[in-house]
C-alpha cells in the first residue's frame, strides 16, 4: 500500500452556515474557562466528534472509546510492537493452556477511593463479553471466569481458544475497560449510570456539556506502570492538569482557533485545510495513527431489500472504492484501494472474493441483479452525518451510485451521534430504522476474523449493527480460533474472506491516514492507533 497522509474534507459554504452557531458557542466555552481552572494547565482539544454516549462497551463508536481511554484502564493492553503486555495485571498461563491467572499490580484505585479488586475485573469482563464480537466468541470457550482472592482472577476454558491474551488486550474497537463492580454489573443491554473508573485522568461530571464539552482532570491517585508508554501499554502519565475536549463542527473556525493559541490540538484536521498548518511554525502536523483507517459501507439485513443476498450484491457492485475515496480523502496521494477486509500489508492481508471493489463500479452488473430479485424500488433509507468530515462524504457519493444502478434512495441527513444511536435500532426503515450506513475502523479493529466487529454471524443477538445470520461464517471462526499454527490460519481466513464477499457481510471502501495538529507548546504526544492525552507536556 502507498504512503498515505490524511483524510478530510473542507465544510461547503451551506454547511459552514449551518453550523457556525454551534462552532461560536464552542468557542465561547474554550474561552470561558471557571475561575477555579485559570491557573491550571490544561489542553484543550477538538476532537473527531462531539461526545453525546458515555459508556464504551455498549457502542463502538471513536469519540466514546477515546474517551473510556481518558478514565478507565485495562487489564492488558497492546504496544507498538503490537505485542500483549501487562497493564492492570500480569498474566500467567497453565501448562495445558486451558486456566489464564491474572495477578493485579500494586496501587490500584478507583476515582471514588475504593481499591480495585478481582471482582471488579470478572465483572467488567463479563460484561465486555456481552456486547464486543470477540468476546462473545470467547464466552462459548469459558468454563468459568472467578476472582480467587481480592487481587487474583482465574479465566477457566472448557476447550481451547488461541486468542484470549489478544482479545482482552487488544486496543479497540470495543476495549475490555475495568469498572466497579456494581457499575459492571449494569446490564449490556443499558448504559452505565456512573463514569467511574481506575485510569489516569477522572470524568469532571459537573463541567459536561453533551456533544459540547467534556472535561477531564489529572487523577492524582493513578499509579503508572514503571515501563515507557508504548501506544496503549506501559507508564500513562499524566502531566496536565486538566483535559478539555470542545467540538467545534466547522473545520475553518476550529483551525483559527488553534492558530491562534485558544485550543493546542485537533485530532483529525482535514486534508483541503492542511496548507493553511503546514506553513505555521507554531504548529506540528503528523500522523498518530500510522496504521490507518478502513472506510466501509454497512447494510441492515434484517430488512427488504437488503434481507434479499442479490440485493446485497447488487449494492455492492454499485459502489466502488475509488469514488469514494475521492470524495472523502480529495487527493489520491492520500489513500488507497484496497480490497481487504483485514486491510491492506496486515499478516491476514487478502483479497480474495474482492477483487471487483478495486476494478470501478458495474451498473449493468447491478441492475441485473436487481431485476433477478424482483427490486420493487422498495426505498434505501440511507443515513448521513453532517457534523464529522470523516463520514459525511461516503452517504453522499453511495446514493448517486446505487442511483445509477436502479436503486430508490432516501438520504436521511442527521449528526453523528444521533446516527450513533439509531444505527442499534433493529426496527422497519419506515418506523425509524435503516438500511445502509457509512462509517470507519482503525486497522487494529478489523485485522482478524474475531476481531473485526462486522464478521460476525450471529444474527440478532450477537452480530453488529446490520445483524447478519450466517452460521457458515461463524463457524469459520470457530476453526480459525482453533487452529494450531499460522498456515492453518491463513487459510481458513481467506476462505472466510471469500465467503463474506459473497453473501455481503459488509462493503470495505479502501483505506487511509488521518493527521492531528498540534501547537508546539506540547511535547511528548504519542503515536498511537487510539489518541492518547497522557505523556504530554505542555509548555507555559
Amino acid at each position: 500500500m502507498k504512503h498515505l497522509r490524511s483524510l478530510g474534507t473542507i465544510f461547503p459554504q451551506g454547511r459552514l452556515r449551518r453550523h457556525l452557531l454551534a462552532s461560536a458557542i464552542a468557542l465561547a466555552s474554550v474561552t470561558a474557562m471557571p475561575a477555579s481552572s485559570v491557573l491550571a494547565q490544561e489542553i484543550r482539544a477538538v476532537m473527531h466528534s462531539g461526545l453525546r454516549v458515555l459508556d464504551p462497551i455498549i457502542t463502538t463508536a471513536h469519540i466514546t472509546r477515546n474517551h473510556g481511554y481518558m478514565i478507565y484502564d485495562t487489564l492488558l493492553a497492546v504496544d507498538e510492537n503490537q505485542a500483549p503486555q501487562p497493564q492492570m495485571a500480569d498474566w500467567t498461563v497453565s501448562d495445558d493452556g486451558m486456566a489464564y491467572t491474572f495477578k493485579l499490580r500494586d496501587g490500584l484505585k478507583f476515582h471514588d477511593g475504593a481499591d480495585v479488586t478481582a471482582a471488579d475485573v470478572v465483572a467488567s469482563l463479563k460484561r465486555w463479553a456481552e456486547r464486543d464480537g470477540g468476546g462473545q466468541m470467547l464466552m462459548g470457550y469459558i468454563k468459568s471466569i472467578e476472582a480467587t482472592g481480592d487481587k487474583t482472577a482465574v479465566l477457566t476454558l472448557s476447550e481451547p481458544f488461541s486468542y484470549v491474551i489478544e482479545l482482552i488486550a487488544k486496543p479497540s474497537a470495543v476495549p475490555a475497560f475495568i469498572m466497579p463492580e456494581r457499575i459492571a454489573s449494569t446490564p449490556g443491554t443499558e448504559a452505565v449510570a456512573e463514569h467511574i473508573g481506575s485510569g489516569p485522568f477522572r470524568f469532571v461530571e459537573a463541567e459536561y456539556e453533551p456533544g459540547v464539552r467534556v472535561v477531564y482532570e489529572k487523577f492524582a491517585d493513578y499509579v503508572p506502570r514503571s515501563e515507557p508508554a508504548s501506544w496503549t501499554a506501559g507508564g500513562k502519565e499524566v502531566k496536565v492538569d486538566r483535559v478539555v475536549w470542545v467540538s467545534m463542527p466547522d473545520a475553518q473556525t476550529a483551525l483559527n482557533a488553534l492558530t491562534s493559541g485558544e485550543i493546542d490540538y485537533i485530532e483529525q484536521p482535514p486534508i483541503d485545510l492542511l496548507p493553511l498548518l503546514e506553513g505555521n511554525e507554531e504548529i506540528t502536523v503528523d500522523v498518530l495513527n500510522t496504521l490507518g483507517y478502513q472506510t466501509m459501507g454497512r447494510l441492515n439485513w434484517l430488512h427488504a431489500p437488503f434481507d434479499d443476498v442479490r440485493v446485497r450484491r447488487a449494492a455492492m457492485l454499485a459502489l466502488n472504492q475509488t469514488d469514494v475515496l475521492g470524495a472523502l480523502i480529495g487527493n489520491p496521494e492520500y489513500y488507497s484501494v484496497c480490497a481487504s477486509m483485514y486491510g491492506c500489508d496486515t499478516p491476514l492481508a487478502t483479497d480474495a472474493g474482492g477483487e471487483t471493489m478495486v476494478e470501478g463500479s458495474d451498473v449493468e452488473g447491478a441492475k441485473a441483479l436487481l431485476a433477478e430479485a424482483g427490486y420493487d424500488g422498495t426505498p434505501i433509507v440511507l443515513m448521513q452525518p453532517t457534523d464529522v468530515s470523516s463520514v459525511s462524504p461516503q452517504p453522499v457519493v453511495a446514493a448517486q451510485l446505487l442511483r445509477q444502478a436502479g436503486f430508490t434512495v432516501d438520504l436521511q441527513p442527521m449528526d453523528w451521534q444521533t446516527l450513533v444511536t439509531r444505527r442499534a435500532s433493529q426496527a422497519a426503515p419506515a418506523d425509524g430504522g435503516w438500511n445502509m450506513f457509512f462509517t470507519n475502523w482503525v486497522i487494529p479493529e478489523v485485522w482478524n476474523p474475531i476481531i473485526n466487529p462486522m464478521l460476525n454471524g450471529g444474527g440478532t443477538e450477537k452480530a453488529w449493527f446490520g445483524w447478519p445470520d450466517d452460521p457458515e461464517l461463524e463457524a469459520m471462526r470457530k476453526e480459525f480460533v482453533q487452529a494450531t499454527n499460522d498456515d492453518e490460519r491463513q487459510e481458513i481466513a481467506t476462505r472466510l474472506h471469500q465467503h463474506a464477499y459473497e453473501v455481503v457481510n459488509y462493503i470495505p471502501l479502501g483505506q487511509y491516514l488521518s493527521p492531528s495538529a498540534w501547537r508546539n507548546e506540547l511535547s511528548g504526544v504519542r503515536k498511537s492507533p487510539v489518541p492518547l492525552f497522557w505523556d504530554i507536556t505542555k509548555a507555559e
